[in-house]
């Protein structure tokens, strides 16, 4: 399939009203990814934000251009779920790493679409989560099953195993920016671990602290200043923001989506894609979503005063089903100067591109020509990891 027969251009918008203080954004264009039954997982930008790669759900990674939404080019090779896509070394904008299912964690040319080297963890295992870090930033991390490897990435050769830390599957492993030597580890046993990777590593010596969530674990990320500070996300749509540092919860919403809900005059969230934190303004925002493709940034005060407010942005009428990846900027800002607000991508196989309209009234736009497809849409949500 070519980039021609991808891509579908949205043409017209019907306004609607929702509620006030938020941002309205229309769809620019939408792509549907195949014609076979499959959908997006996750998208990641370039270094440089000329394109952005797509993890599908047929195992499979295509690039786009972020400006035009033109078709690059794809890259295959593994034989199970791709779980997570990153461009990870900057001094290698070109190399895109992935990690699956089928065991492997392979490294790709985007300008050839074809594989620099691939690790093997070892038969029967999945890898769900990877990060590059370590003292000299040599380094490479990756959530296996229950247990967390290491190589040494410039020899390819593995220097460590964790295998006591967690008892389920590591669904997440970061390492701290700024903080190369630290490492944090997620699981769905409810554990968030802190390793210092800059000895020798083991699970006696190397672990710093152990924070209990109490509920399984399917995304982090890092805030605040010196990123001391991590948000978590449930796969039962709680929220919570940790001290990492001090060890400390520093807010817990058990209620996190009937909160969002209430807020959100027109919906109800069904579930939760994300979080986004702008470091400029030092706030944090949870990404909502409804079953029918709704979205909602909802901004999180969870310091003097815990709350989820109202949502800040909207974006609807791109997708039919439920969304699985968000690439945005801040809401009331765009990406770049192409006015570009962000990208989305679901299990409808579709990748939307949306715009701010430049209206300042409290007004949402949804598609009248959006994509239709015969396959049957899911009502459930997919495995979280």
């Amino acid at each position: 399939m070519d980039g021609a027969e991808e891509m579908e251009i949205e043409g017209q918008s019907l306004v609607l009203p929702i509620c006030n203080n938020s941002k309205r954004f229309g769809i620019r264009n939408s792509i549907q990814t195949n014609f076979a039954d499959d959908y997006v997982f996750q998208i990641v930008p370039k270094n440089d934000w000329t394109s952005m790669a797509v993890s599908l759900s047929t195992n499979a990674i295509k690039l786009y251009s972020l400006a035009t939404a033109q078709y690059i080019g794809e890259c295959n090779g593994h034989s199970s779920t791709i779980n997570q896509i990153s461009f990870s070394d900057p001094s290698s904008p070109h190399v895109l790493h992935s990690c699956s299912s089928d065991g492997t964690l392979r490294a790709w040319d985007t300008r050839s679409f074809q594989q620099v080297f691939s690790l093997n963890a070892g038969s029967s295992q999945e890898i769900f989560s990877f990060s590059f870090g370590g003292p000299n930033h040599h380094l490479l991390a990756a959530g296996c099953n229950s247990q967390i490897l290491f190589w040494d990435w410039r020899t390819k050769r593995q220097v460590a195993c964790l295998e006591e830390s967690h008892t389920e599957d590591v669904t997440q492993v970061h390492f701290i920016p700024g903080y190369d030597d630290r490492l944090i580890s997620a699981s769905v046993d409810g554990l968030l671990c802190l390793f210092d990777t800059g000895g020798d590593i083991n699970d006696d010596d190397q672990m710093v602290s152990v924070l209990n969530v109490g509920t399984s674990i399917g995304k982090v990320g890092f805030l605040g200043e010196k990123n001391q500070k991590l948000w978590c996300l449930t796969h039962i749509e709680t929220l919570s923001v940790w001290d990492w540092k001090e060890e400390k919860t520093e807010a817990s919403f058990e209620d996190a989506r009937s909160l969002a809900s209430k807020s959100w005059m027109a919906d109800n969230v069904d579930y939760f894609v994300d979080c986004h934190y702008s470091v400029e303004e030092d706030r944090l925002w949870v990404i909502g979503g409804t079953n029918g493709g709704s979205l909602g940034y909802f901004p999180v005060t969870y310091k003097e005063t815990r709350a989820i407010g109202p949502p800040e942005a909207i974006l609807c009428g791109g997708h039919e089903g439920i969304v699985r990846s968000v690439l945005s900027g801040v809401p009331g800002r765009t990406m770049d100067n192409h006015g570009i607000f962000g990208w989305t991508g679901g299990e409808d196989g579709r990748l939307c591109c949306w715009l701010s309209d430049g209206s300042t009234t409290s007004q949402s736009w949804i598609s009248t020509l959006a994509l239709k497809s015969d396959k049957t849409r899911r009502k459930g949500r997919h495995s979280p990891y």
